[in-house]
């Protein structure tokens, strides 16, 4: 009976830390950091943009960039549920919002202006 109790509580314990590890993985957790996004066919042609995401007290605020890194836009507003961000911006004089939606660890799809496919992969800062 002691071995039943002790597997049980071993196998409970190791869900916990599984549970806990997951749900570091969504939401502004997930998403705070740099974006790498290709939007192919859009009128300007494929645009590679950064979608650089910083974490606040109230959640998600960023920039968006381009391929070199130079800031091109800021995001007026930014909203995340789990597995989700939207981002919102003007760009030359156009309200433009991106949906990116989470694939893996490191990639994310989504959608610019709900026209335009995009790809994305996480920027892996390094470390010093």
């Amino acid at each position: 009976m002691k071995k039943l109790r002790s597997l049980v509580l071993v196998l409970f314990c190791l869900f916990l830390v599984n549970t806990s590890h997951a749900q570091a993985n969504t939401g502004t957790d997930f998403f705070a950091g740099k974006w790498s996004v290709l939007i192919p066919g859009t009128p300007l042609g494929d645009l590679k943009r950064i979608y650089a995401l910083k974490k606040t007290d109230n959640g998600l605020s960023g920039t968006v960039q381009d391929s070199t890194g130079k800031e091109l836009y800021k995001c007026s507003k930014v909203d995340v549920k789990d597995n989700e961000v939207t981002i919102y911006y003007t760009a030359s004089g156009i309200d433009a919002y991106m949906k990116l939606t989470k694939k893996d660890k490191d990639h994310v799809s989504g959608m610019l202006l709900d026209q335009f496919p995009a790809e994305g992969e996480r920027i892996r800062e390094a470390k010093q």
